[in-house]
């Protein structure tokens, strides 16, 4: 397949640039990004609340991007790292209370 081909698939994919299906997912790779980003912070300033919220919304998600058709490979791949990052940021923030009991 051409490169003309795939990008013409792309575009007229039922998940393709032309409908919401691509832009909701390819925007809420910024809140991905962003937890990334504050993984550079003390974990002391992590917030439960908001890292289950980041975790449970990317395993939900990841879920349902597999049950719906067409399966909408960027919502799953994005949930997925947000669940990810969210079980990461959970796991340092649990160590650094876990450090500061024994302390």
């Amino acid at each position: 397949m051409t490169s003309a081909a795939r990008l013409q698939a792309l575009w007229n994919h039922p998940a393709g640039p032309k409908t919401i299906h691509f832009w909701a997912p390819t925007f809420k790779w910024a809140i991905t990004f962003a937890n990334i980003a504050d993984f550079s912070r003390p974990a002391e300033l992590v917030s439960y609340p908001q890292q289950c919220a980041v975790t449970a919304t990317g395993l939900i998600w990841s879920r349902f991007a597999t049950q719906i058709k067409p399966v909408n490979y960027n919502l799953l791949a994005v949930n997925c790292f947000m669940a990810a990052t969210g079980i990461y940021q959970l796991s340092r923030k649990i160590k650094s209370d876990m450090d500061r009991e024994k302390a």
